[in-house]
């Protein structure tokens, strides 16, 4: 059923995303733009899309806030990709956006892209309630930035240049922002636009978000670079403390188990109809990219 739905959400929003940037032409910053936002697993989306069916969420309502997070998060990895940030060759076992064009392509593909998610989740095709998009818009806009996935990304610059390694707790800190935002705002999206109660999704996607960070972690050490997609054992080379560091390649393994036990925990409410959500949250810890 997971597998099914992962990979329905995934091809919805390929269309979708395709059908939005129609419009825009072909030049090189807009097909970088397509280029850096096709493929990937479409977690994010999948997660939009289930929470919005969970709650009784119109799909052509839902299928926008899924392609605004999708566009945002493509965003966020060509400027992650950047050679002033992680330098990454490859994303998705292929160049990343600044090697198949240049730098400056990349960045303003990034900032189009980034603007274009805004523009998707506070369109009235979103949700026929100005209320609705607006929460929707003001909550991405957090996640997405300084209080968010940016304030995550600066620590992690900051990490790289400090006399003493992090602790576990400034690394719990840090991945909240730079990976667990995005994700905590797609598995509320649908209770959002339900206008309901987001408490148990916000608890299921922050246990959901840290594992899936600490899975990242461990195929940093575990993974190789062909199934992964992206160059591994970068963080090792470059001294820095992750959960596998500071936990132990065992220990991480555990408490990212537990981080997903409790995830599914946080799910009860909704009972067998959010089986796609637990089975999502067990994915996040046995994928191997």
């Amino acid at each position: 059923m997971f597998e099914a739905r992962l990979k329905e959400a995934a091809q919805q929003v390929e269309a979708h995303l395709i059908e939005v940037m129609a419009p825009l032409g072909d030049l090189p910053v807009v097909e970088a733009m397509r280029y850096a936002s096709a493929g990937g697993k479409r977690l994010r989306a999948f997660l939009v899309m289930e929470t919005a069916r969970l709650h009784g969420v119109k799909p052509e309502h839902a299928i926008w806030a899924a392609t605004a997070i999708e566009a945002i998060h493509a965003y966020s990895l060509v400027h992650d990709d950047l050679p002033c940030m992680d330098d990454d060759d490859l994303r998705r076992g292929l160049p990343t956006t600044h090697i198949k064009w240049d730098e400056c392509t990349a960045v303003l593909a990034g900032d189009a892209l980034q603007t274009l998610g805004f523009e998707c989740v506070s369109r009235p095709d979103c949700h026929p309630n100005a209320e609705v998009r607006a929460a929707l818009t003001v909550s991405l806009a957090r996640a997405a930035g300084a209080q968010g996935m940016v304030l995550g990304q600066a620590l992690d610059i900051a990490a790289e240049t400090a006399s003493t390694p992090l602790t576990l707790e400034e690394i719990t800190a840090l991945q909240a922002g730079k990976t667990g935002a995005l994700i905590v705002w797609s598995a509320t999206a649908g209770a959002v636009m339900a206008q309901a109660d987001t408490a148990p999704l916000q608890r299921y996607a922050t246990d959901l978000g840290l594992a899936f960070q600490i899975a990242d972690d461990i195929l940093d050490v575990e993974g190789d670079a062909a199934t992964v997609g992206k160059a591994v054992g970068k963080d090792a080379d470059a001294g820095k403390a992750t959960f596998v560091s500071l936990l132990g390649l065992e220990g991480a393994k555990a408490q990212a188990a537990r981080l997903v036990a409790q995830a599914c925990e946080a799910l009860s409410a909704y009972g067998d109809e959010a089986d796609a959500l637990r089975d999502a949250a067990r994915f996040v810890v046995a994928r191997d990219s």
